[in-house]
């Protein structure tokens, strides 16, 4: 299977120039983030705040561009509880196409609101099984699918976050990416590698939908019987193999956090920052002041911030009551 090199990832962060934001690389003080690893150096990647809230901006807006104009008639559907729907929804609408969002039912009621602010047809489905079920009947009727991870597009929009992370900090000795279906950390471990062969690559699952975690442990793509994550953007039940190689080629070490650890992470963020993260944005902070705080004690430590999409009534019940027992 052939990945992207050095010169695509380029490419695409140029023709992604203007079109997203150039998010920022910021220094975290222990004055302000209790419970920082001893002696490290913290950069987080603030993705959160990129268009929609979210990464995947960057990887819909380059699936969409390699679209014919045949395709681009027909339109887009994809499958999400959230952040990869309201990027294809906002891509979409940027780029002058029709877009049908299929989500499951338990979605948080403030992204199925957000897409539809965004212009994109909202269709619920029962759960995530069903919901690509439906995915592929429209896609045999014409529109073309946006898969919300197992893509070279979604692999090469967040590669460019490599990029820029290690322009801005080109120094870094390890990087904690949170792992939902895997398309993140394939193209920021994939990108990091390649710029700095020697970088320690580490991705942060929820115990509960730890599908990389298994699949690396076997060698192979694995599916979970079930998935249970307060952090439904990394609630993926599945590991795919365009992701997954990347992954194994790439990953040095995977880790995993309880629910509970990412809703006072959260807390951490809010109060020591005053950003709204939602659990899975939270989980690279949930990991370096947990299972990893000692193992990077006095490293030059870069995280990702990967999005922001909560509603107000869920943040704060996970703020105030933690996570609910599973």
């Amino acid at each position: 299977m052939s990945y992207p090199d050095l010169p695509d990832i380029k490419t695409a962060a140029e023709s992604l120039r203007g079109q997203i934001i150039r998010t920022p690389s910021v220094r975290l003080s222990p004055d302000r983030i209790a419970g920082l690893p001893a002696d490290a150096q913290v950069t987080m990647k603030m993705e959160l705040f990129q268009e929609t809230g979210t990464f995947k901006a960057r990887g819909v807006l380059l699936a969409i561009a390699a679209m014919d104009p045949t395709a681009r008639a027909a339109g887009v559907v994809a499958v999400s509880g959230g952040n990869h729907a309201l990027a294809v929804a906002w891509g979409a609408r940027k780029s002058g196409i029709s877009a049908k969002v299929i989500m499951p039912k338990a979605t948080d009621s403030a992204r199925i609101e957000g897409c539809i602010a965004l212009g994109a047809e909202v269709e619920l489905a029962e759960d995530i099984t069903a919901a690509f079920a439906r995915m592929d009947m429209l896609s045999a009727a014409g529109a073309t699918p946006l898969h919300p991870f197992e893509s070279p597009y979604m692999t090469l929009g967040a590669a460019t976050i490599g990029l820029e992370i290690l322009t801005d900090t080109p120094d870094l000795d390890a990087l904690v990416i949170p792992v939902g279906g895997g398309g993140l950390i394939s193209g920021l471990a994939l990108a990091a590698k390649l710029i700095h062969p020697n970088i320690r690559i580490y991705g942060v699952e929820p115990v509960g939908a730890n599908s990389m975690t298994r699949s690396l442990e076997i060698g192979s793509p694995q599916r979970l019987d079930k998935v249970n994550t307060i952090a439904d953007s990394l609630g993926s039940p599945l590991a795919m193999p365009y992701s997954f190689g990347l992954a194994q080629r790439y990953v040095d070490q995977m880790v995993e956090v309880e629910d509970d650890e990412m809703t006072r992470a959260m807390t951490v963020l809010f109060d020591g920052l005053k950003i709204v993260a939602e659990p899975a944005c939270a989980a690279t902070t949930a990991a370096i002041t947990g299972p990893l705080k000692s193992e990077l004690a006095g490293k030059n430590i870069g995280i990702i911030a990967c999005g922001s999409n909560i509603g107000a009534k869920r943040f704060y019940e996970f703020l105030s009551s933690g996570a609910p027992k599973r």
